[in-house]
């Protein structure tokens, strides 16, 4: 998806022919014009897809996070990502995304507690560790395809911490990017469908073996994944098969989304040159740089959540029991929240009110440990290198679900530091 749109559109531009769905909208295409003009004309948007499959789009800002504030009026326990329209979650009520007030938050209360940013602070030495790893290819001034890398990044940061071996790192990345693209032919195998099945079984299957070598060994860590075996919502301990379902959860959200954030990012300082001279002037703009970089890319594009009652919202009715897709991406680039929302600006004031980490009950529990990633990701980057240039075109991840690049050739500039 381009992140810096094209020429706008007319805005008399025929929504009824426009299909959220289509995947060379995001792969080649551009959709940010098009949500500007459903936002101004249509900000509640029905789709009945070929298939016969149909849903709602919210794109204004105040909608967006009603839609996902409420878990009364806006159900998750029925899936919620558009890749499962049509078929209802067979983990809903256990899988942890999927799952509403009170036991989603009973479940994630006490993992939450390990993840607050004065828990992760503690981290902040090795995650630099590993950050300056990561570069250390890119000082050789060859090109250096940072979106390619960058898919590993997370594993590298988090692996530890969530208690993965290094050499299961690299299965896990492919594994959680099929289950986000599964139609990126990067990462499909075979169908949609058959890519998505394939992820979820071996997923799943690796957190259980886990769990069941944990749980014979006898063996007790700080990891996250050994945490999750200690919940108790409600007073009871969670089965093997919901821990295997909630670490499947984690890994998804520890991996998918923190890489396409940094190489959407640093694409943004390449062609705002400005931006990266006025972060490596002051490194004090750099939280907020994380902050514009999370609203420029809005990584995870949409949810979705079901309606369970008739909802009016945005001057219409979504009917009970209707899938309505909440697109992020559309919400932080609201005119009426972020002035100038196409233009990336890391002094922008109220950077910090976007809502790439979502919004509501299932605001990502992971979002002080990645704001900190990318934290020291961006003061380590900005340190070390003088410049950066495109070595190349990007090629965009095709997916409807998730913001990001498949490759970006960069060629960095070595800084000289006295």
């Amino acid at each position: 998806m381009r992140l810096t749109p094209g020429p706008a559109r007319d805005r008399d531009l025929d929504l009824d022919t426009v299909d959220l769905f289509d995947l060379d909208l995001y792969g080649t295409g551009d959709p940010h014009p098009v949500w500007d003009v459903m936002r101004a004309k249509a900000p509640l948007h029905h789709q009945v897809l070929p298939d016969g499959r149909e849903f709602w789009s919210v794109t204004r800002y105040e909608d967006v996070c009603r839609v996902l504030g409420d878990h009364r009026e806006f159900t998750s326990e029925r899936g919620t990502v558009p890749t499962h329209l049509g078929q209802d979650d067979v983990a809903a009520g256990v899988l942890l995304t999927s799952t509403d007030p009170p036991r989603h938050t009973e479940v994630r209360r006490p993992l939450g507690s390990k993840l607050t940013a004065r828990a992760v602070k503690s981290w902040e030495d090795s995650i630099r560790r590993s950050v300056t790893r990561f570069l250390e290819p890119a000082l050789d001034g060859e090109v250096f395809d940072l979106a390619e890398k960058a898919l590993l990044l997370p594993a590298i940061v988090t692996g530890p911490l969530l208690g993965i071996p290094e050499k299961d790192w690299e299965e896990l990345v492919q594994l959680t990017a099929m289950v986000a693209a599964p139609s990126d032919p990067h990462f499909q195998l075979g169908s949609e469908a058959a890519t998505l099945a394939i992820s979820h079984h071996e997923l799943v299957g690796y957190v259980t073996e886990w769990v069941k070598d944990r749980r014979d060994s006898g063996a007790e860590d700080d990891s996250l994944l050994h945490h999750l075996m200690s919940v108790r919502p409600g007073g009871a301990p969670l089965s093997d098969q919901e821990i295997a379902l909630d670490g499947y959860s984690i890994l998804l959200g520890a991996n998918v989304t923190t890489p396409h954030t940094v190489s959407g990012t640093v694409q943004a300082l390449i062609e705002w040159p400005e931006q990266f001279g006025k972060a490596q002037a002051d490194p004090t703009l750099i939280p907020n740089l994380v902050e514009e970089g999370l609203r420029w890319t809005s990584a995870a594009c949409n949810f979705m959540r079901y309606a369970t009652a008739d909802v009016p919202v945005a001057g219409g009715v979504i009917p009970a029991g209707a899938a309505v897709v909440a697109w992020i991406g559309s919400a932080n680039r609201d005119a009426a929240q972020f002035a100038d929302p196409h233009t990336f600006d890391i002094t922008r004031p109220n950077a910090k009110r976007q809502i790439a980490f979502g919004f509501g009950p299932h605001f990502c529990i992971g979002a002080p440990l990645a704001r900190l990633t990318l934290r020291v990701f961006f003061e380590e980057l900005l340190h070390r290198f003088d410049s950066l240039d495109l070595a190349g075109e990007p090629e965009h991840l095709r997916s409807y679900f998730i913001s990001g690049m498949t490759h970006l050739p960069v060629a960095a500039q070595k800084r000289l530091i006295p």
